[in-house]
């Protein structure tokens, strides 16, 4: 491993605060503050300035930040190297998803790939589409897996799985009896919703103004940050969703929710995404032959195949 201490620091600077530093490392916030110190020893210098709860770098800070960047780099590079030519793949992967892909998604294929490679150490974080996406763009994971537009010309993205939108309603409601649901008739309904920069909520909003109708016209009644309090908040008859086929199957088959397909079908695509220009590990390229094997398999996410999720290559 390279040293320690210049990981940590380079962890605490890219994050800006010393407690996220401390959960993405697995680390007590005592141990980082412990490692940035002896570092600023090793160089008789401070390497962050700390003001008012929020910490920012030094000049030295700089350089040595920049110096970091490049010697992690390399050594992941070699260790790379090194694993190609013994056949032992090992190392962490840093793996980031928007909700819907790691609620419900996504833990089925780390699972998968980690009884493939058990060396491997992968650690992932949940967040919003917008949020994966800065994470990527800062260098904070080494790939992410949204399910909404990406418009980032600095960033790659490969598409790499199909998923359909449906409607839900509570039991009993009027459009229940309905077939299949418009856009015109979403506006006619009080809206449950996700957050602002969830993937979902955007790919809603397009499918809305495509159609020919304001998607402003949609009324909110509430916006929640994840997809199991959308679904409990449908359910109590709060309001109506659109949300993922694949997350409401349970409650499709245990007649709790009622769902219907939209008119016309609205589909959108899981992509990766990373950054171009950075070295990518053994352990990314790996993760992504792995996914795509499975896509080749025709069943990527552990879901029953359907004509509503044709296979897309990477």
């Amino acid at each position: 491993m390279a040293d320690r201490r210049l990981h940590v620091f380079h962890t605490v600077a890219r994050l800006s605060s010393f407690t996220k530093a401390a959960n993405r490392l697995h680390m007590t916030q005592p141990a980082v503050t412990f490692q940035v110190k002896q570092l600023e020893e090793q160089f008789n210098t401070r390497l962050f300035d700390r003001n008012h709860n929020r910490i920012t770098l030094t000049n030295a800070g700089s350089i040595v930040f920049d110096y970091a960047d490049k010697i992690l780099s390399l050594y992941d590079e070699m260790e790379s190297s090194v694993g190609e030519l013994t056949g032992e793949m090992r190392g962490v992967l840093l793996v980031g998803a928007s909700t819907t892909i790691g609620e419900y998604l996504l833990p089925r294929v780390l699972g998968a790939f980690r009884m493939a490679y058990p060396a491997m150490k992968v650690r992932m974080n949940v967040a919003n589409t917008r949020d994966i996406v800065q994470q990527v763009e800062n260098n904070t994971i080494d790939i992410g897996i949204v399910e909404g537009a990406v418009h980032n010309s600095n960033l790659a993205i490969r598409e790499c799985q199909p998923d359909q939108l449906v409607a839900i309603f509570p039991q009993g409601h009027a459009l229940a009896a309905r077939e299949r649901v418009t856009p015109g008739d979403l506006l006619d309904c009080q809206f449950v919703l996700r957050e602002e920069g969830s993937g979902t909520r955007e790919v809603l909003a397009d499918y809305i103004r495509e159609g020919g109708e304001d998607p402003n016209k949609l009324d909110i009644v509430m916006e929640l940050g994840s997809g199991e309090s959308v679904k409990g908040a449908v359910e109590s008859g709060l309001g109506v969703s659109v949300v993922s086929e694949a997350t409401v199957r349970k409650e499709a088959q245990l007649g709790t929710l009622e769902v219907r397909p939209l008119e016309p079908a609205l589909k959108r695509s899981f992509s990766f995404v990373h950054q171009k220009q950075k070295f990518r590990s053994q352990a990314v390229e790996r993760f992504y032959q792995f996914i795509q094997e499975q896509c080749e398999k025709g069943d990527p996410w552990g879901q029953r195949s359907s004509p509503a999720h044709d296979r897309v290559a990477l």
